[in-house]
């Protein structure tokens, strides 16, 4: 019995002591989450206090800026400006428009040399090199000529031997018609012209007529060993030399003529009627002003005039092609400095169109959008509708829109509308810009 309540003592002790430490836990709990929450509360209350500090301090700011503005003051008038510009007076009058092309420098002799016989190359003459210059009949080459020259000597033995035939047969021809007078009879035509060697004289006189052809023949080849030139010429290339073996077939070089060169220019289809083409031989064609800027010194040019209108377009660039003449193309007669022209380069071309009478020339940045243009009057800005006859490339040429003495309004404007006010610069005693009068 004493054990028994020994033992639910200790029982109810220690059921005691687990329901104080449990207690104690709950307590610890509870105390750690108010801590985490009173922490969390103040960090949140801290970070609103940061932000509404910067919203104060940034209105403060922008009320600062607002009071420190200065404030516009109302003035008892508006003073109005009238635009600067600048302004060209225009002339009516004659102008030959410029028509620009570019060009092809080709030669207006080009040839390749070939031989008209064959042999070997004994002799090459002292220019005949790429990039001489020959005259017209100065010895280029010659071929060996000693089969030429026994041809001729055989040539000259048949001539000779048909020669004496023809003379035989005329002396039989003589027998035969003392025969046929003694004999005193009619013979018919053909029998009389067998009687009389007529058939054999022929043929006599036919062998003297082809022996003189071989001979002209043989002495012909033989003044074809030697080669000259046909023309005053400029050496592009040369292929043979000294031992090489030429026939009928062989290119012995290639030689331009320097008298003469042609530029093929190509313009628009369009500004083709403004060139004049000469009509005739001697008459002479638009004068062409030739330029080449990247190869030519500043302000070097050279002169041509146009020969011919090339009836079909350029097959790549659907324009028209004026041919167009140069002289001298070689500034061989012309003074020191001037421009040479080489076959195959690209200049450019300033063709003087046919005169426009009674017209208006303005720079074309000078016509505005729709072709109009701006004109001073009175100190006031006129937008004119105008005509345009033609355009090149600098330039047009109004036909209505302007008139004499007009004051042209060159510069952009910012504001574009009838009547705003202008003014141009014309320098006083005090400097200042002054309107013209109203």
């Amino acid at each position: 019995m004493v054990v028994k309540t020994f033992i639910g003592t200790g029982m109810a002790l220690l059921w005691s002591n687990y329901g104080i430490e449990r207690i104690k836990n709950e307590k610890q709990e509870v105390f750690l989450s108010e801590q985490k929450s009173k922490k969390h509360t103040i960090s949140l209350v801290i970070t609103l206090i940061v932000m509404l500090g910067i919203v104060i301090v940034a209105a403060l700011l922008i009320q600062l800026i607002y009071s420190t503005e200065p404030v516009a003051q109302r003035e008892a008038a508006i003073k109005r400006t009238a635009m600067l510009v600048e302004v060209d007076r225009v002339e009516r009058g004659t102008y030959a428009p410029q028509i620009s092309g570019l060009g092809e420098v080709q030669a207006a002799q080009d040839v390749i040399l070939s031989p008209r016989v064959s042999g070997r190359v004994i002799e090459i003459g002292e220019n005949f090199i790429p990039g001489g210059f020959v005259k017209k009949g100065e010895v280029l080459l010659k071929i060996d000529p000693s089969d030429y020259l026994n041809a001729v000597k055989v040539a000259e033995s048949v001539l000779q031997q048909a020669r004496s035939d023809l003379s035989i047969e005329l002396g039989r021809q003589d027998v035969a018609k003392r025969e046929y007078n003694l004999l005193n009879k009619d013979l018919t035509a053909s029998n009389k012209a067998l009687v009389l060697r007529e058939p054999q004289l022929a043929s006599a006189r036919a062998a003297v007529l082809s022996a003189e052809a071989d001979l002209a023949q043989a002495r012909l080849e033989l003044v074809r060993t030697t080669i000259k030139a046909d023309f005053d010429g400029h050496i592009l290339s040369r292929n043979v030399n000294v031992g090489s073996q030429v026939s009928e077939n062989t290119e012995l070089a290639r030689i331009l003529g320097v008298h003469e060169y042609w530029v093929m220019v190509t313009v628009p289809l369009s500004k083709v009627e403004r060139i004049v083409f000469p009509e005739s031989e001697g008459e002479a064609g638009a004068s062409v002003t030739l330029l080449n800027r990247t190869s030519w010194p500043e302000g070097a040019s050279r002169h041509g005039e146009v020969k011919r209108l090339i009836g079909a377009l350029d097959d790549q660039t659907r324009l028209a092609r004026v041919l167009v003449s140069v002289q001298d193309p070689l500034a061989r007669d012309l003074s020191a400095g001037s421009p040479r022209l080489i076959v195959g380069s690209i200049v450019q071309a300033q063709i003087s169109g046919a005169p426009l009478k009674n017209v208006v020339r303005i720079n074309r940045d000078y016509l505005r959008e729709g072709d109009r243009v701006w004109v001073m009057e009175r100190g006031r800005l006129a937008i004119r509708d105008a005509q345009v006859v033609f355009k090149d490339k600098d330039h047009a040429y109004l036909s209505r829109g302007l008139d004499d003495g007009d004051m042209l309004v060159t510069s952009n404007l910012a504001t574009v509308a009838e009547g705003i006010e202008l003014r141009v610069e014309e320098p006083r005693s005090g400097g200042q810009d002054v309107r013209p009068p109203e």
